[in-house]
């Protein structure tokens, strides 16, 4: 079964469009439209919006309403437009540095490119977004390579952006072409007076005959929440 979150279609379109009517237009304000700043706002407004699924083909003929709604639209561009000043005023570290493999676009040998992962953090008492928590994402017990030092790993949340998270990894090397592998991840979450989390995730790739060192800010793979509890047992008067 094929589940696909409309809104991804829907929050991509408008943050990249909105991105380059602002640079356009000269914002003095926006300091930044690169792909890291575009998908970070993407991740923060599909945190903020209710999803909508479709299985395979059989939902399309009803995507054009969502698409198309005046008022769901409406909300995403004040989400955006929101999301995009956080973004610009709590940009990543080492986002002003040159990026190599960015530059050179693709690469000759085949591998499986990762879309970049996104998800969030949230407090398991109040639902609100935790700032500070600590990711480390491995694969097979192995801490990932990220695409480039744009992208941390382990990342920490951030209180401007909403206790959002992502990660890039640097595509695995592949046989060929045209492999269909699934590959396990797992997120190890933790956090000053919190009891740590482990979470693990599946993700079907299937290799490409150039491993991609550009990111499409259009796709990306919506992890579930992280939901984190107070350690009582550090914290006892809490």
């Amino acid at each position: 079964m094929n589940v696909h979150n409309l809104m991804e279609d829907v929050v991509s379109r408008v943050v990249n469009d909105m991105y380059d009517q602002l640079k356009a237009d000269g914002a003095a304000w926006l300091t930044c439209d690169c792909e890291n700043c575009r998908i970070d706002t993407i991740s923060y407004v599909l945190n903020k919006v209710p999803a909508k699924y479709i299985v395979s083909g059989r939902g399309l003929t009803h995507s054009s309403e969502i698409l198309n709604d005046s008022q769901t639209k409406a909300d995403v561009e004040a989400l955006a437009f929101k999301g995009i000043q956080i973004v610009s005023g709590s940009k990543r570290p080492f986002h002003l540095e040159d990026n190599p493999a960015a530059a050179d676009g693709m690469s000759e040998s085949p591998g499986f490119n990762f879309p970049a992962f996104t998800g969030i953090v949230m407090d398991g008492g109040s639902f609100e977004p935790v700032p500070d928590v600590k990711l480390l994402l491995k694969h097979n017990g192995k801490v990932v390579e990220m695409m480039d030092k744009s992208w941390s790993n382990p990342t920490t949340t951030a209180k401007s952006t909403n206790g959002l998270y992502s990660f890039w990894p640097k595509p695995f090397p592949a046989e060929k072409a045209g492999i269909a592998q699934k590959f396990n991840f797992s997120l190890e979450a933790t956090a000053e007076g919190y009891a740590p989390v482990h979470y693990h995730f599946e993700i079907p790739m299937i290799s490409e005959d150039s491993s991609r060192a550009a990111l499409n800010s259009t796709v990306s793979f919506k992890l579930k929440d992280i939901v984190i509890f107070k350690d009582f047992m550090i914290n006892p008067m809490e």
